[in-house]
């Protein structure tokens, strides 16, 4: 870590971590001051280079982004967070912002844009909304890991039956696509609903298409008014 990072880690809202990148180090401070102030942990970079080689926690956290940056501007890296998939939520500031770049930030993926100078409590709202947001994104990739998990735990054949339910067709059509008896695609379909923790066949669909799982190839889609 540079010299000119100053660390809060180990802060009381260990949970959370907010970012704060600002070549003025007068504002990395005051921002940084106000954050902690409501027991937010906080990290300040006078560069974008020195943010992006952080190493940063597995936390829920946002950035607070100044536009303009000597070397590199705060859209450029909105740019390489949004390449490098960190899905981190960015609050803009700027002194010099118009109407053109705050469409750009936002259109983008910022969470808020806030001109110079800002009202403490403009700023605690943004950060506040950037983390929630966050911690929203992170439960659902959670809940996607933890289907994918249990999606992992069934056979070859209780998933070629899951893309067929999905396909909406009824267990005596896709005893005839898999070549089965009946009574065979409903144990391989209650199994299959017992593994994903499906509540009703409803539930079964619903997992299955959180994972992206399409019907067949080449198979048109049924009406999904009966699946019996």
């Amino acid at each position: 870590m540079s010299s000119d990072v100053r660390s809060n880690a180990g802060s009381d809202a260990g949970c959370t971590m907010v970012y704060v990148v600002d070549d003025d180090e007068s504002m990395r401070e005051a921002v940084s001051m106000l954050l902690r102030s409501v027991g937010l942990g906080v990290e300040t970079f006078g560069s974008a280079q020195e943010f992006l080689a952080y190493d940063m926690p597995d936390v829920p956290s946002c950035l607070i982004l100044d536009v303009r940056l000597k070397g590199q501007s705060g859209l450029a890296v909105q740019e390489q967070i949004a390449a490098s998939q960190l899905g981190l939520p960015i609050v803009f500031m700027t002194a010099h912002g118009d109407i053109a770049m705050t469409v750009k930030a936002m259109k983008a993926g910022a969470k808020d844009f806030l001109a110079k100078p800002f009202r403490d409590q403009d700023m605690l709202d943004a950060v506040a909304h950037a983390l929630a947001s966050d911690e929203e994104r992170r439960e659902a990739s959670r809940s996607v890991a933890d289907l994918r998990r249990c999606y992992e735990s069934l056979t070859a054949r209780e998933r070629e039956v899951m893309a067929f339910v999905v396909a909406g067709l009824m267990n005596k059509q896709i005893a005839g696509e898999m070549g089965l008896s009946e009574i065979t695609v409903k144990i391989h379909r209650g199994q299959a609903m017992r593994k994903m923790g499906a509540r009703s066949l409803a539930d079964f669909v619903l997992k299955a298409e959180a994972l992206g799982i399409k019907p067949p190839r080449g198979m048109a889609t049924p009406a999904r008014n009966s699946r019996t």
